[in-house]
């Protein structure tokens, strides 16, 4: 621990969201001639027959104008606020295949898709199927979520199908919360810059590279920036299987941390759209989501799709913090079948598993 880490943190990043009109500072709209080039990246994609995601590139998926305004966005997520929502996909254009394979396209120009978790998913289905899944985690499970940070550098959400009411993801500066924090409680900011402890999903260790609990501080300023990786869940996984003895300054640093995160001063709420695709820096701003009511039907439910992207010009990140590590990718890879993350084919087989539930 030393001074610096206990410093307020200033710039772009520390921004508060009462102080931000986000339909002019958070939302860029696609134009018409981008939309164009868009259409005939598909083509040139198609033209090469069927396509899977990994072999979704630049080269594959060319945007010889677009393309350069997405790298600029990588940048800006790095050095700026940390958000956007990019706008104007005709969401009924395309058929949702090959959205899919439009979404991923955009990706890579920012950013390298990494698997989301033991099964090798390169883009994910964010959609609650906890009545036919067992064990399902967050992003398919329904209700809110707390916030908290992913396991990649930059992540992105595709709005597919609103939720019949609510379901609207909430966000909130990392630098405004530890500002916050270090205002009231410096003790707590301190704990954070510790090491807690991690108990991982046991698939996720399992195909990976096989550690089940990992030493992870939740604050860091090793990479020139502060950065923050927390999940509530997995310290007290850890502790109730114990791991280790969670101290009571740590627990009550990580529910400071959520109580202040969800001030309704710092956060924001966006609406994501059919069409609409939010970008995230993962790094420096925690997301969640409010709570929702869905329909009935699988094909109704709220449904995005999501990309977690890595970006290799940015600093590397501390090896103590995040539950997993690159060196997990390649093992989850190893469980990755051919075109598994199709919507159609994902949503047929979850359809499938709910009729035979019936």
């Amino acid at each position: 621990m030393t001074t610096a880490m206990l410093a307020p943190v200033d710039g772009p990043a520390a921004w508060q969201g009462s102080r931000i009109d986000l339909r002019e500072e958070g939302v860029r709209v696609l134009s018409a001639a981008e939309i164009d080039e868009i259409d005939t990246a598909l083509g040139h994609l198609r033209s090469r027959g069927e396509v899977d995601f990994p072999d979704i590139t630049k080269l594959t998926f060319p945007l010889p104008g677009l393309g350069r305004d997405l790298a600029a966005i990588a940048r800006e997520l790095h050095v700026g606020r940390g958000f956007l929502l990019l706008r104007g996909l005709p969401r009924d254009r395309w058929p949702l295949d090959d959205l899919a394979r439009i979404y991923y396209g955009l990706g890579v120009h920012i950013g390298q898709p990494a698997p989301q978790s033991y099964l090798g998913e390169l883009l994910g289905h964010v959609l609650d199927v906890s009545d036919v899944e067992a064990d399902a985690r967050g992003y398919h499970k329904g209700g809110a979520q707390r916030m908290h940070t992913d396991n990649c550098d930059i992540v992105s959400l595709f709005g597919v199908r609103g939720a019949r009411s609510g379901g609207i993801s909430r966000f909130v500066s990392v630098a405004a919360v530890h500002n916050r924090l270090l205002d009231e409680r410096p003790d707590l900011v301190a704990a954070l810059y510790g090491e807690y402890v991690f108990r991982r999903m046991e698939r996720d260790a399992e195909y990976g590279d096989g550690t089940l609990t990992r030493n992870v501080v939740i604050f860091s300023r090793t990479s020139g920036q502060l950065t923050c990786n927390v999940s509530g869940a997995y310290p007290h996984r850890a502790a109730r299987a114990g791991d280790w003895r969670m101290s009571e300054l740590q627990a009550e640093a990580l529910e400071e941390l959520k109580r202040v995160s969800m001030l309704p001063d710092l956060y924001l709420d966006m609406t994501i759209g059919d069409g609409d695709i939010q970008f995230l820096n993962n790094r420096t701003i925690l997301h969640g989501r409010t709570g929702y009511e869905d329909w009935p039907e699988v094909a109704r439910r709220r449904h995005l799709m999501r990309l977690w992207l890595q970006v290799p010009d940015w600093p590397a990140l501390p090896a103590n913090q995040g539950m997993h590590r690159p060196s997990d990718h390649p093992l989850w890879l190893r469980q990755r079948t051919p075109f598994m993350e199709l919507p159609s084919r994902y949503l047929a087989e979850m359809a499938g598993r709910r009729a035979a539930f019936a």
